[in-house]
C-alpha cells in the first residue's frame, strides 16, 4: 500500500485549517461528522479507511492516483 499522506489528527488539523475550512466542510464530503472529524483532529485513532479516503481526497494528485491504483489492483 502506498504511504498514507496523513496519518495523524494534527496533520489532518493543520492541512483544514490551512485550507480555511470548517470541520463540517473538510469531512463531511468524506462522509464523516463534524463531531467525528473533531475526535480524529483532537487524538482519537483514525480508522484505515477514513485515512485512505483522506488521501484520495486531499492529497496530491500523483500520490492519490498511486493509492486509487492500489485499491483498483488489490485482491481480496
Amino acid at each position: 500500500m502506498p504511504k498514507l499522506f496523513m496519518q495523524s489528527g494534527a496533520e489532518v488539523k493543520e492541512l483544514r485549517q490551512k485550507m480555511r475550512l470548517n470541520q463540517f466542510e473538510f469531512w463531511g464530503p468524506l462522509g464523516v461528522t463534524q463531531s467525528g472529524g473533531s475526535r480524529y483532529e483532537s487524538g482519537r485513532d483514525m480508522p484505515k479507511p477514513v485515512q485512505m479516503l483522506l488521501h484520495l481526497a486531499y492529497a496530491p494528485e500523483r500520490q492519490a492516483g498511486a493509492m486509487m491504483e492500489y485499491l483498483r489492483g488489490r485482491k481480496e
